[in-house]
């Protein structure tokens, strides 16, 4: 057993070189989740760092926490208005979408590995789900905008549809083991774990939210102590009252990202950078946990499978959830596209290894090549095949104030950004005669990636986004001007 200080020394080399790998990833063309994955084989025991962990039980419970605060991190960053007209779609995907994809790939595995069809979907409800920080960093990182309801879709698809997979994968081992198992009684199961996770964890997130902006911490470095916390304290009440606790730690961060409490914009920050050291974690702890020397003989297949799943299974699954719906094909075939799979698949294939599932180690390995090929091929096409769609719009990197923006729940005024609309009355004209009300105040206008700091003969321009403090009823009529023709007093 290394000592303490060994394995500190190691952990800080490995998180180091994989925040460098990030940074490195697009310039080798390559999603850094890849490369993740890559250092933590070179890391493990047959690569040149001889590290040696075989432990499926510790890396389960070190998923099962990864997974927590990605989940809480996705739904933090994810804004309700924007997946509002989506909402019914994108959980049709994250439910029956994603049980037609485990059908479709149990399907192929039946007929390539002669697996019973209990095994067979278990191998389909391990790989079905997306996993929320590939789609969330690949989209981030490469700097893609999509047209349309696309993006808002695949966040609110890939942040949600964790607990549907987790829920096929337990159900296949339970029907391996039992096989009397009742469909109803899985049914009945499924409608208590989502009834639960649904109202403990929009109930938690509207409480945390008043929690937060009634404590007055004299520290601000504990609220993100706090709110970690409450993740941490939502998951587990919803898993011990028999819910879905992935289901809940996502909610309590979409009900959160949707309401004002202090210290938000830093306590999202917080939270996005532990979401990216949980997926670095989740990879390079796959990279270990793989033997390279027990891949060769399941490669073959493991290849076979991720083929099938990227290019029939996924597809298959999202034209049927999506038929009718506002998305055209083109839209469909990239929704289809950005469906990666990353941290969820491989803390999924540990269920069968610790639940004694014989061929559970073949399992796995099939796992390690779908994620594989997934980043490696999916991951690194995005922006082309969006391109190739049609699909693409300019980027718009977020505006960086020369200050950072505080949200003060006991403030009466709100401090929000207005972008003036084509056709918007108050273009060209000077602030001082734009009339608005007393209550409110331009405070800087970013235009074309420059801050103005504006005064009373500054000329508004079109597309400009202006940051404006004001209450609510100032900001609605300052959002008229902005938005329509309709004349200032």
């Amino acid at each position: 057993m290394p000592s303490i200080e060994t394995i500190l020394f190691a952990t800080a080399i490995l998180l180091i070189i994989s925040v460098i790998a990030s940074k490195l990833s697009a310039k080798m063309s390559l999603p850094a989740l890849a490369l993740f994955l890559g250092i933590g084989m070179l890391a493990g025991s047959e690569g040149i760092g001889g590290i040696y962990f075989d432990d499926p039980q510790l890396a389960q419970s070190m998923g099962v926490i990864a997974l927590i605060f990605i989940l809480f991190s996705g739904g933090l960053d994810t804004s309700f208005s924007k997946i509002r007209p989506i909402i019914g779609r994108g959980i049709l995907m994250a439910t029956a979408g994603v049980l037609i994809t485990a059908l479709v790939v149990a399907g192929f595995v039946m007929t390539l590995l002669n697996f019973s069809p209990a095994e067979a979907f278990l191998v389909g409800a391990i790989v079905a789900a997306t996993d929320a920080a590939a789609v969330f960093s690949i989209l981030g990182t490469q700097k893609i905008a999509l047209k349309g309801n696309t993006v808002p879709l695949l966040e609110l698809e890939s942040g949600s549809n964790d607990p549907m997979a987790i829920f096929l994968t337990i159900a296949a081992i339970e029907i391996i083991q039992q096989p009397e198992t009742s469909f109803l009684s899985l049914l009945m199961i499924f409608v208590r774990q989502m009834s639960i996770a649904l109202l403990l964890g929009i109930g938690i997130g509207f409480l945390a939210s008043k929690i937060i902006n009634k404590l007055r911490l004299d520290a601000d470095g504990l609220y993100p102590v706090f709110t970690a916390a409450f993740v941490l304290f939502a998951f587990g009440i919803t898993a011990l009252a028999g819910g879905s606790g992935f289901l809940a730690v996502y909610l309590v961060g979409l009900v959160m990202a949707n309401q004002k409490f202090v210290h938000k914009n830093s306590l999202m920050n917080f939270h996005d950078g532990l979401s990216w050291l949980m997926q670095i974690i989740m990879f390079l702890t796959l990279g270990l946990l793989v033997f390279p020397s027990q891949l060769p003989p399941i490669a073959l297949n493991g290849i076979i499978i991720a083929v099938v799943l990227i290019f029939v299974a996924r597809p298959f699954g999202v034209f049927l959830s999506l038929l009718f719906s506002e998305f055209n094909f083109r839209d469909k075939l990239m929704i289809s596209w950005v469906g990666l799979r990353g941290a969820t698949p491989i803390v999924l294939a540990t269920f069968p290894v610790l639940a004694g599932i014989p061929g559970s180690d073949t399992i796995f390995n099939i796992v390690f090549f779908v994620v594989l090929i997934s980043v490696l091929l999916q991951g690194s096409t995005l922006i082309p095949v969006a391109k190739y769609l049609g699909i693409t719009m300019p980027y718009v990197p977020p505006i960086q104030y020369p200050f950072e923006l505080r949200d003060n729940a006991d403030i009466r005024n709100e401090l929000v950004e207005v972008v003036v609309s084509t056709g918007s009355s108050i273009i060209d004209r000077q602030i001082v005669n734009l009339g608005l009300p007393d209550e409110s105040l331009i405070v800087l206008i970013a235009r074309n990636q420059d801050i103005v700091v504006p005064n009373g003969n500054t000329i508004i321009e079109e597309g400009d986004t202006l940051l404006i403090l004001a209450d609510k009823d100032a900001l609605t009529y300052i959002r008229n001007l902005c938005h329509s023709n309709y004349a200032p007093a």
